[in-house]
């Protein structure tokens, strides 16, 4: 698979995940998902170019990406998880109304 092919795939992977924000903004957990999949969207462009230039640096803060992605949906799920224990609903117009 050459760069371009690689980048048009990590580009359109990147789009869906932004255009499942755009269009879900009342779920909450396909928001998390979409951000999931922008996060590998961009995991995706540093691993082609880290293939690309024959560089380990790519590879590596493609680790952290996907380290922080695995931490922001177990405390993203947690988090959903006690509110809809309070609320009985994981609507984002009703997050709003969370005070603390």
């Amino acid at each position: 698979m050459s760069l371009i092919h690689s980048l048009h795939v990590s580009f359109v992977v990147f789009l869906l995940g932004l255009v499942g924000i755009y269009l879900n903004r009342k779920n909450i957990i396909l928001v998390l998902m979409s951000i999931e999949l922008m996060l590998l969207g961009i995991n995706l462009n540093l691993l082609s170019f880290s293939v690309s230039l024959d560089d380990l640096l790519g590879q590596v803060f493609a680790l952290f990406i996907l380290t922080v992605a695995a931490a922001e949906s177990a405390i993203g799920l947690a988090i959903l998880v006690i509110y809809f224990r309070l609320r009985g609903t994981i609507d984002i117009e009703f997050i709003r109304l969370m005070k603390g």
